[in-house]
């Protein structure tokens, strides 16, 4: 940028924002002629001040109904993963649902890793990568279960092909399985596994049960990370998962922790805290938006983002969540349970101040919002 751009561009600092000026020190090309460049500072003025909230409106209702009436033209469908069958994404008004609910168990988990080089750009390296971090359970190393109720045990003969396609042994798989059956015998011949009962008061009950709780004995990979599928996005490959485990993968050496995404709103509100969380919510909910071809105005979603993270914890938009503590006891009574919070407010002689909207709509006086928000002083003669 040449030197008389850069005087007129700081001539505009504290009219435009810094980040606006910066994106358009990035985006208007040197060569433009002083008039041009000119014209396009004005331009963005104009367009900024445009953008302003006026004082007394109602940002609220309107990104409430900003928000709300596009989410009436949402689908309502879940779709499959392509190249995974058994992995379903929550789109459309469900995700949405799910997001300003704040729920904590999510229909679709997912994780999007990205890699740091040479991982990101040779395939062979991201599949073994990929195949490293897949939770394995011992379930899936079995070819046949099989409890003795005469000779009272249970024989589980290992698949030896599965094994060596992921580099372990039936020693390792041996080693494993000692540290979870405490009060059996374990005895390894080949490639099959023997448990038997040890103390006479031992019944076949407890080989049963011991049976389905080893089918979920975690052999290798992160927990939680059900599926992972490698795919290619621009010049690199990510790697996209079903299930998540934020804390875990962020703390391998491999991944790029600083755009590595959950789309679990707590998770990510534990692991990397509340300003992140709000940054979540705003990218999964606009995500959905434009997925579903809709213009909705970002700064929308980013209110009521701040909203849901305003004390410092992930709120849903519920009556046990930023409902419970608005200060107006009609405003808590308009959304659900109304008679709840009516015998509770007469009881602990709450008194209502009338400052918002809804309260004010309900006993049928002037809002404080627009043209009702000054007060009107009249001199008496």
């Amino acid at each position: 940028m040449k030197a008389d751009q850069e005087k007129l561009l700081n001539s505009y600092a504290g009219k435009i924002p810094l980040s606006v000026l910066e994106e358009i020190k990035e985006n208007v090309p040197g060569t433009i002629s002083k008039e041009k460049f000119q014209e396009v500072m004005d331009k963005c003025l104009i367009a900024y001040n445009n953008a302003k909230v006026h004082a007394g409106e109602c940002v609220g209702l309107v990104a409430a109904e900003s928000i709300g009436e596009p989410g009436t033209q949402m689908t309502l469908n879940t779709f499959h993963l392509a190249g995974v069958a058994e992995v379903q994404v929550t789109t459309g008004l469900p995700r949405i649902i799910e997001v300003f609910d704040a729920r904590k168990g999510i229909k679709t988990p997912m994780m999007e890793i990205f890699l740091n080089k040479p991982y990101c750009l040779d395939v062979e390296k991201l599949r073994k990568f990929a195949a490293t971090i897949k939770e394995t359970k011992f379930e899936e190393f079995v070819s046949e279960y099989n409890l003795n109720i005469f000779d009272q045990n249970l024989t589980i003969k290992l698949n030896k092909e599965l094994l060596d396609d992921n580099d372990l042994t039936v020693k390792d798989i041996n080693g494993i399985i000692k540290t979870k059956v405490k009060n059996f015998s374990v005895s390894i011949t080949d490639e099959v596994i023997v448990i038997g009962l040890k103390g006479k008061q031992d019944e076949i009950k407890d080989l049963y049960a011991l049976k389905e709780k080893i089918k979920e004995v975690k052999v290798k990979g992160i927990k939680g990370l059900k599926q992972v599928l490698p795919v290619k996005r621009g010049e690199e490959y990510v790697i996209l998962t079903a299930g998540t485990n934020l804390k875990d993968v962020l703390a391998l050496s491999e991944v790029d922790s600083t755009r590595t995404i959950s789309n679990d709103i707590h998770e990510i509100y534990k692991v990397l805290g509340i300003e992140a969380a709000r940054q979540g919510i705003i990218d999964e909910v606009y995500k959905v938006v434009e997925s579903q071809g809709l213009n909705v105005n970002i700064r929308h979603v980013m209110l009521v983002a701040d909203l849901m993270v305003a004390n410092g914890t992930v709120k849903g938009i519920t009556r046990y969540g930023v409902v419970s503590e608005k200060a107006s006891v009609l405003a808590r009574a308009s959304f659900e349970t109304p008679l709840k919070h009516l015998f509770n407010a007469a009881l602990e002689g709450e008194v209502d101040n009338l400052t918002s909207v809804v309260e004010n709509v309900m006993i049928n006086q002037p809002v404080p919002i627009g043209t009702g928000l000054p007060g009107l002083v009249t001199k008496m003669k």
